[in-house]
């Protein structure tokens, strides 16, 4: 079983660090040799030894019409022929900036830009410049991309500075970062109360996605809102991976929240390389030319990615069922999941919102970082390797999320529940 993945990997690792080129791809959290992949269309993976998986990463989220969905696939196909990058602007720029613009409650004006990573670490640099202060708060277990800033972890207590959590970042750019818990409101008033007049923002996933799928607490988003008026902070919400996947509008239209700067990412570009920061007018119109704050970018706004992405967002635009189709399948794989768990009496931990899911083993609750790492990541190692085999292909790590898309069927959700009680079998005889 996977004779030319290990092949291809073996090769890899020769040219490329780690044989990958993003770290989560590498199975360390899991253990085995990745599965390398040669075509995918609809909600099937197929690996280089043939062998088919219905697929829970969907692109790490961007692949909610499923893969290769042939509006993309054609009107790529078609916007290449012409170039595949101008480095001048485009018509094409202005229509999908108009249509998040008209999508999103909270963004009046959005800049493109290549990835997750540069859309965050704009978002900062602008909220710094807008409140002339130089710290901003941001949550343990979330993640904001790989600019230097994000990459903290927390201290001995919630009010300590952070340090750095990779070689390579500084002290001097690690004591500008506060960290506060997830869904603990407290943490977030003890560090403003600490720093006044000193924090120019709080960044927050709205639903957490890299350490299992955490909604938020009731009233923690709101509050969280309450005190930047409060402080004189900015409220940014990092929508990389819940952006026009909970719902048209985001997760701040899902929850009713008003951020100030939203970011975003994958889905806008229907799988192209692409991430993008909007909000307020006011505050955007900093950004240069027509303010101060500087960002640019070779490939930003490139027709491909925005030929995809528009198409993509035109569709979830115009067709609103496919949310409730995605909440459909959500609780229906959801309710899958606690029977057969049950079934074997595996303490569980179950969270979801909308189509996007996680399974902790614990028989605690998953509110938090901190209970993410307390639960049984060996089970859930042994319980990837049964499914794969079984032709399911989870995120090869417990701190991931898993995501549905429209094209999952119900029998495919079956066959996932069904590869669960069958590995949990073999696990536990």
């Amino acid at each position: 079983m996977y004779d030319k993945s290990k092949e291809m990997f073996q090769r890899a690792q020769l040219f490329i660090p780690g044989g990958v080129n993003s770290p989560v791809r590498a199975f360390n959290s899991v253990g085995g040799t990745p599965v390398f992949f040669q075509k995918a269309k609809g909600s099937i993976m197929t690996d280089v030894d043939g062998k088919d998986y219905i697929d829970y990463i969907g692109s790490w989220g961007p692949m909610i019409l499923g893969h290769a969905w042939e509006p993309v696939v054609k009107a790529v196909q078609a916007v290449t022929a012409n170039s595949s990058s101008f480095g001048a602007p485009t018509e094409i720029e202005t229509d999908i900036a108009e249509l998040i613009c008209d999508m999103m409650p909270a963004v009046e004006k959005v800049r493109m830009v290549n990835s997750g990573t540069e859309a965050c670490m704009s978002a900062i640099r602008l909220a710094r410049a807008y409140t002339k202060r130089e710290k901003f708060i941001k949550f343990e277990g979330c993640y904001h991309g790989h600019a230097d800033q994000f990459l903290i972890k927390a201290g001995s207590g919630a009010i300590t500075l952070g340090v750095p959590n990779s070689p390579g970042v500084t002290e001097g750019t690690a004591k500008d970062t506060l960290l506060a818990k997830y869904n603990n409101l407290e943490s977030v008033r003890a560090l403003f109360e600490t720093n006044p007049t000193e924090i120019s923002a709080i960044i927050i996933e709205p639903v957490a996605g890299n350490m299992g799928c955490i909604p938020p607490a009731k009233g923690f988003l709101e509050g969280l809102r309450s005190l930047c008026d409060e402080f004189g902070a900015l409220l940014i919400f990092d929508e990389v991976m819940t952006g026009f996947r909970l719902s048209s509008g985001g997760a701040h239209k899902y929850f009713n929240i008003n951020p100030d700067l939203v970011t975003m990412g994958k889905i806008i570009g229907g799988g192209m390389p692409v991430g993008a920061f909007g909000g307020k007018r006011e505050i955007m119109s900093m950004i240069a030319p027509e303010g101060p704050v500087y960002q640019a970018g070779t490939l930003s706004g490139n027709p491909m990615a925005m030929t995809a992405g528009l198409t993509l967002l035109k569709e979830l635009h115009s067709n609103p069922s496919i949310f409730e189709d995605l909440e459909e399948k959500g609780a229906y794989l959801e309710k899958g999941f606690r029977q057969v768990f049950e079934k074997h009496a595996v303490p569980i931990c179950i969270n979801r919102v909308g189509s996007m899911i996680s399974f902790h083993f614990t028989s605690g609750k998953m509110e938090n970082f901190d209970d993410a790492c307390n639960a049984d990541a060996d089970l859930f190692k042994q319980l990837f390797h049964e499914v794969l085999k079984r032709g399911i292909y989870f995120a090869p790590s417990a701190f991931e999320t898993l995501f549905i898309p429209h094209t999952h069927t119900m029998a495919m959700l079956d066959q996932t529940v069904e590869a669960i009680d069958a590995g949990l079998t073999s696990m536990l005889q």
